[in-house]
C-alpha cells in the first residue's frame, strides 16, 4: 500500500510498482478466495499444495465415476445441456419426463393430457424423426391413439419444443443450435 516501507530485497522501482499496483491488496483477496474455495469443498484452509493436489485428483476420480454412471454435474446447465447434453438431459431440461420402458409389453398411452406430453418425450431417444403412427405403435393401443399422438405432437410444434421437418408427417425434438 502507498506509504508502506518496502522490504530491503526490492529495488526502489520494484517497491514503487508494488505500492502502486496494490499487490498486498490483491494478495489479500487471493488468500480470502482460497479460504472460501477450501470451505466450499469442505477442506481445511491450510492444506499444503501437495494435499490440495491429492484432494483435487480424488475429487476428479469421483466425478469420472459419476459421469460413467450417467450423472453429470453441470456448472452452467442452461448453456451446457443444449450443446453437450444427452437427448434425455435435453428433454428433462425442457420439462419433459421420459417414460420408462415397461419390463413386459408395451405401455398404455396415458389418458391425461399432461401425462400424454410426457409420453411423447420418447422423441428424445429417437435417432431421427418419428411419425405419429410410429410413436403410437410403441403403445399398447397402437393405431387407436394415433390421432391423439398427432394432436399432442402438433401442440409441441406450436410451443417450439418439437419440429416437423416434413410438414407434419414426422416429428423430432428441436435440437439446440
Amino acid at each position: 500500500m502507498p506509504g508502506e516501507s518496502a522490504p530491503s530485497d526490492l529495488t526502489p522501482r520494484e517497491a514503487d510498482i508494488k505500492a502502486r499496483g496494490l499487490i498486498l491488496v490483491l494478495k489479500s483477496y487471493h488468500d480470502e478466495l482460497d479460504a472460501l474455495v477450501a470451505r466450499a469443498y469442505g477442506w481445511p484452509a491450510d492444506l499444503s499444495d501437495e494435499q490440495l493436489l491429492e484432494n483435487l485428483v480424488a475429487l476428479n476420480a469421483e466425478r469420472v465415476a459419476e459421469e460413467a454412471r450417467g450423472q453429470v454435474r453441470w456448472l452452467r446447465p442452461d448453456y451446457q445441456i443444449p450443446r453437450f447434453g444427452t437427448a434425455t438431459q435435453k428433454a428433462e431440461r425442457g420439462g419433459l419426463e421420459l417414460v420408462a420402458p415397461e419390463a413386459q409389453g408395451k405401455p398404455a398411452f396415458p389418458v391425461g393430457e399432461v401425462q400424454r406430453t410426457r409420453a411423447i418425450s420418447i422423441l428424445a431417444g429417437a435417432a431421427g424423426p418419428l411419425s405419429a403412427a410410429e410413436i403410437a405403435a410403441r403403445f399398447r393401443q397402437g393405431r387407436k391413439i394415433e390421432r391423439d399422438v398427432a394432436l399432442t405432437l402438433r401442440a409441441f410444434v406450436r410451443y417450439g419444443d418439437v419440429v416437423s421437418p416434413d410438414g407434419g408427417r414426422s416429428f423430432q425434438l428441436r435440437r439446440a443450435a
